[in-house]
């Protein structure tokens, strides 16, 4: 050890002095450090540098400038043989291929990363995973996953995620099968791909594998894979399970309720749905457009308009922008309840807001105008359409047999052929009961020889049943019997229409007999179909069988009656002369009468001879004040029966004061070649001879059967001339 007067005089020494003293071996080992340390040095900044290069690039877009900077980084690895340093660009490279959407790039770092054996490197898997799906290349993908020996699951459940998203759900099942038998254990971003895969093929059986599989799993409660489940079992219609498991959640965002309340709405549970959104809404802060959509549109399913339109209402309070499917709900529900004026504010937001480029909304606005029948504004709409699909047409068809505009609807549907546009069978059920309102059987045959030529139509029971409503409602009940006996599969439509049609008739014991039939092939009949039943027991005289069957309503059928309903039984009981069963089923009803029962029960009473009862009627019809002049007429004639002409005169002055004017007697004859109309006393149109010549001979028929003109009651239209 160096004495302290040494240290002191080494003080004093130069560092050229201190250098003289070191030997030569010494030296040289240090100088070969130093170059060492420095040249390395000089690499790392260097390719540090190049890679912040090749980053700048990418982000901007300029794969070409960044392929040349990975091309100098590559020389530079050749000539050191340092091949590791081009691992990093080629994992930042592979991304910008996926992102910039090029495929042979990516497949040159693919070629590159084989030949310098870096295929199963960790990093770069999943990014060549990745790269493939990206191209729909999943069974690249597949291969490359498979080869590798990674026992993370990130590469499968990439792959299985891109099945998925491709709608290839049974490959997904197969990948996550495969991936499980490798003993690689799935994680909480593999469950959900896997568990939606289950719920779109409807695979219930491997869904509660999976399930089970869940719930052995290690893994903590994921949220994620929660609302999975919750959707998957709402996919299968096991909605007590998906509520259990809702229930269970110990914590839930908007997709959690999203999945409940679709899941129910997609059932037709729109109680629950209704229920469950209450309660989203008091829980969460989180309602968001899909689900008030889904409950708005529940509103329009069940009836409630007014309902749909609130919500609506609610959301834009609530600072939520609607969107085209909010607007066309909202649209739909004016169309319903005839609300022409906020279908119009719904159409001033949509041109402000951009959404009226869509077609469907352009569609909507049609039904909506047609609906609340200004044909004239959509008619404008209709033409404005450029490019009309098979929807357009069926929108402005719809419009004009909804206002009974048969020629109209006639001219559009030749028009729409023309163009090149193939009808549907939509386009056909919604004109055939135009044709049988307007009694127009040659159109109604001429469509039922389209729909037997074209062999896609024939599955269409909607089509058969509209053709048999037809034939029904035009009296030509031998070819209603015809279709309906031709038909493999009849539902409670089919039967109605056709108890209807004998209805109609006066043939009630073979509308019975019908309504029978459909109880015994356990068809359940509905609302509609006990108004045409209990009107063929009012139009037959069958009381008794008519009174049962209103009983059974509701302890056998479980409808409970309307008011149509109770109109068939005044009108049951009038048409048999029980005016007191009558008045009774009229003053007892939880529903408020309608005019039109009031004036049941006055020509109930005229025919069967009870002015006192009559008069009580028409007191209670004239308080509601009624446009329909046909209703004055008929209480007039029933006072000018009783010689009452006070009355009548009061009746006269009521119309007066109201503005009620008596419209001529119209009606529609076929005349062979097309339908012409004739009103009453009309001389003008060149049939009148021969139509008056013919309306002689049948009521000189009426007369040998037994029927009552109108004149043996006494005056009807001439109480109101002079």
């Amino acid at each position: 050890m160096p004495s302290s007067s040494s240290r002191f005089k080494l003080r004093g020494l130069s560092i050229s002095q201190i250098q003289r003293y070191i030997p030569k071996k010494w030296k040289e080992r240090q100088c070969d450090k130093f170059v060492s340390e420095t040249t390395t040095s000089c690499d790392v900044s260097m390719v540090d540098s190049l890679l912040t290069s090749i980053k700048n690039f990418t982000s901007q877009g300029n794969l070409s400038k960044a392929f040349k900077i990975f091309s100098q980084i590559q020389i530079h690895a050749s000539s050191t043989g340092s091949y590791d340093i081009i691992l990093q660009p080629i994992s930042s490279l592979l991304p910008s291929c996926t992102n910039l959407r090029s495929l042979s790039e990516g497949k040159q770092l693919h070629a590159h990363i084989i030949v310098l054996g870096f295929e199963q490197y960790p990093v770069l898997v999943p990014k060549l995973v990745t790269l493939y799906s990206a191209f729909n290349l999943l069974a690249d993908a597949h291969v490359f996953t498979e080869n590798s020996n990674i026992l993370h699951p990130l590469p499968w459940n990439l792959l299985i995620f891109s099945y998925v998203k491709n709608g290839l759900f049974g490959e997904a099942l197969s990948a996550y099968k495969q991936m499980v038998n490798r003993g690689i254990r799935p994680d909480n971003f593999t469950y959900p791909a896997v568990l939606r895969a289950c719920g779109e093929k409807l695979d219930l059986a491997f869904g509660r594998e999976v399930h089970k599989s869940i719930e052995h799993s290690p893994l903590q409660w994921s949220l994620f894979v929660h609302n999975a489940l919750v959707a998957m079992y709402g996919r299968f219609g096991l909605m007590d399970v998906a509520r259990h498991l809702f229930d269970k959640m110990p914590e839930r965002d908007a997709v959690s309720w999203n999945a409940m309340i679709s899941g129910y709405a997609s059932r037709g549970m729109w109680k629950e749905a209704f229920e469950l959104f209450e309660s989203m809404r008091v829980e969460s802060n989180e309602v968001n457009l899909i689900t008030w959509n889904t409950i708005a549109g529940g509103c329009l399913r069940t009836g409630n308009f007014m309902g749909a339109l609130e919500l609506l209402s609610q959301m834009r309070a609530c600072g939520i922008q609607l969107d085209s499917v909010g607007l066309i709900i909202g649209l739909s529900a004016c169309s319903h309840i005839g609300v022409i004026k906020l279908g119009k504010e719904i159409h001033g937001f949509a041109i402000r807001s951009g959404i009226y480029g869509f077609e469907k909304f352009k569609n909507a606005l049609i039904t909506m105008y047609s609906r609340c029948e200004d044909l004239r504004h959509a008619y404008t709409m209709f033409q404005l359409i450029e490019e009309k699909n098979i929807i357009t047409w069926n929108s402005m068809l719809s419009g004009y047999t909804h206002m009974d505009r048969a020629e109209e609807a006639s001219f559009l549907f030749r028009e729409m052929l023309l163009s090149g546009v193939e009808p549907n069978y939509v386009t056909i059920a919604s004109i055939l009961p135009l044709c049988a309102r307007v009694a127009n059987l040659q159109h109604g045959k001429e469509f039922h020889c389209y729909i037997t030529k074209r062999e896609d139509f024939k599955k269409y029971l909607l089509l058969w049943n509209a053709i048999v409503d037809m034939y029904a409602r035009s009296g030509k009940i031998f070819e209603a019997k015809r279709v309906f006996d031709s038909l493999t599969k009849r539902d409670e439509v089919t039967y109605t229409s056709m108890i209807a049609g004998y209805g109609m008739q006066g043939e009630g014991q073979a509308a019975l007999e019908l309504f029978e039939e459909m109880n015994r092939l356990g068809i359940k009949p509905d609302h509609v179909t006990m108004v045409a039943v209990l009107s063929a027991c009012s139009h037959s005289g069958l009381v008794r069988h008519g009174k049962i069957l209103f009983e059974k309503m509701s302890s056998v059928y479980h409808i409970t009656p309307r008011l149509e309903h109770y109109a068939c039984m005044v009108d049951l009981f009038g048409r048999a002369g029980l005016i007191e069963k009558a008045k009774e089923t009229i003053t007892r009803m939880p529903y408020k009468p309608t005019t039109a029962m009031w004036a049941t029960l006055i020509g109930a009473c005229r025919i069967h001879g009870n002015p006192e009862m009559g008069e009580w009627a028409a007191e209670k019809l004239l308080e509601t004040r009624p446009e329909n002049s046909g209703y004055y007429v008929l209480i007039a004639n029933m006072y000018a029966d009783t010689g009452s002409w006070n009355k009548l005169a009061r009746v006269r002055t009521f119309m007066r004061d109201l503005g009620v004017r008596k419209s001529p007697g119209c009606a529609w004859v076929d005349v062979g070649n097309g339908f012409s109309s004739f009103l009453v006393g009309d001389t003008s149109n060149p049939h009148a001879p021969d139509v008056y010549r013919l309306l002689d001979g049948l009521s000189e028929l009426m007369k040998d059967d037994g029927y009552t003109t109108t004149e043996d009651f006494g005056p009807s239209e001439d109480v109101f001339e002079g």
